[in-house]
């Protein structure tokens, strides 16, 4: 298991352990740190306290249950990326966009599904979402179904990214020259690319429609 394990004998104070002071930032880095080795939906509450070195109910205490700790890890790595420049064409900039979300996402595996399942969370996602919103109103589109287009868009950028954090994960242990095409991490790039090149295609010409339309 992560981290050392509590026994009795050890000193009370952590200070008098040498150990440094339990705090919520340090509770989401451990997390952090167990989702990128192992995967958002692997480790336990327990090996997460184990990590930091204190008992389940100090987790508890300072954040809350596993779902406020695996909500906590993916609003930590939505902020790890940057988003591209607002002058770019909406086209080119959601292309940025996505692959820099792939690019950060596969070194957490799991994030990318929760994402897709329940949406980027509202303190680190809701500003990235706006801008987003921003670049399909600035395109042409009207706010309900710009909406729906950046829904779209993240999702299957998502799903495409869960496929290869999925194969990742499996094919760990597999030797390099005994892998399938799937396992390639080549393969998985160039299927990224190409399913959101299509994507972004298919929105552009409804963005032609719209435009048509007025």
């Amino acid at each position: 298991m992560e981290g050392l394990t509590l026994v009795p004998g050890r000193p009370r104070s952590r200070g008098a352990a040498g150990l440094p002071a339990v705090t919520p930032d340090c509770i989401i880095d451990a997390a952090l740190e167990l989702t990128a080795r192992h995967g958002l939906e692997t480790w336990t509450l327990r090996q997460l306290a184990g990590a930091v070195d204190v008992y389940p109910a100090v987790i508890y205490h300072h954040v809350g249950d596993r779902d406020t700790v695996v909500t906590a890890v993916v609003d930590r790595v939505l902020a790890k990326y940057q988003l591209p420049e607002m002058d770019l064409p909406w086209w080119d900039w959601w292309r940025s966009f996505l692959t820099n979300l792939r690019d950060v996402f596969l070194q957490y595996p799991g994030v990318a599904r929760r994402v897709a399942l329940n949406g980027p969370g509202t303190e680190a996602g809701g500003p990235t979402l706006n801008v987003a919103m921003r670049t399909l109103l600035g395109a042409g589109f009207e706010q309900d179904e710009a909406a729906l287009v950046c829904r779209l868009l993240i999702i299957q950028a998502c799903l495409v990214i869960s496929m290869e954090d999925d194969q990742r994960m499996a094919s760990k242990s597999v030797p390099d020259q005994l892998r399938t095409p799937e396992q390639n991490q080549e393969y998985f790039g160039e299927l990224f690319d190409y399913a959101v090149d299509r994507i972004l295609n298919g929105v552009e010409q409804r963005l032609h429609e719209v435009r048509e339309q007025r």
